[in-house]
């Protein structure tokens, strides 16, 4: 069995696979606050599987395994120098490109000092809920088409990559209202939040700076030093 079939086996009959409609991306910003609970079921849908028969955390190989035996290998070991391919030595970027070793080590920190509140949180997520890979009508449909990144982690990594995505959208302040409405009590909110969302983030930044894509390195050093306190007024 494929890995979308399997991932497929895994999922709810109410999350979309292969949906119609178009990107999400093109959602203004008023367009997201009438349909946003749309976004957020689904997302809660997918977190909702069965992974009974799963092991691990991080993101699906070929044969739907995961690589990682805890929440802390995963997050950590993200970050490890001696991976073959793309980021093998990629810390040697700091010498080379925008990525600045203090910013980067700073919220690797404030990363790994929650990843306490995270372990044993898993669920399958996503784990590419950038709005240009989600497609919607805008009304009563949203679907997951690409698979790619998949695997097993906190569900409030999904969340965490829609708002670094769009800051603008307040995505953990519509959740949290959002959880409040339908009585969905999720422990240590907050410090998983930002966990996720900073493991997230230095990653993306790694990415953006290794393809010298300045622009985008500053839109995300701007959102991950703005989080924790937004975050904190909740």
């Amino acid at each position: 069995m494929g890995k979308d079939n399997i991932i497929k086996s895994m999922l709810s009959e109410k999350v979309n696979m292969t949906p119609n409609g178009f990107v999400a991306d093109q959602l203004s910003p008023e367009q997201f606050a009438g349909c946003y609970e749309l976004f957020f079921d689904k997302i809660f849908e997918i977190s909702s599987s069965d992974i009974a028969e799963v092991e691990g955390y991080g993101e699906f190989n070929d044969e739907c395994k995961t690589e990682y035996g805890s929440c802390e290998e995963f997050l950590v070991g993200t970050f490890t120098e001696d991976k073959e391919g793309y980021w093998y030595n990629w810390r040697e970027m700091f010498e080379t490109t925008v990525l600045e070793r203090e910013f980067f080590e700073n919220y690797f920190k404030e990363m790994a000092d929650r990843i306490r509140y995270c372990e044993g949180k898993r669920y399958l997520v996503y784990n590419n809920a950038f709005f240009v890979n989600i497609i919607t009508d805008g009304q009563t449909m949203v679907g997951f088409p690409d698979w790619s990144r998949s695997g097993i982690g906190d569900l409030l990594l999904d969340f965490a990559i829609m708002d670094l995505n769009k800051p603008y959208l307040k995505i953990p302040e519509l959740l949290f209202e959002y959880c409040k409405k339908r009585a969905i009590i999720i422990p240590d909110f907050k410090e998983r939040f930002l966990c996720m969302a900073y493991y997230k983030g230095i990653d993306t930044l790694r990415w953006h700076a290794s393809i010298d894509d300045v622009e985008s390195c500053i839109s995300i050093k701007k959102s991950i030093s703005e989080l924790k306190d937004r975050i904190y007024a909740l």
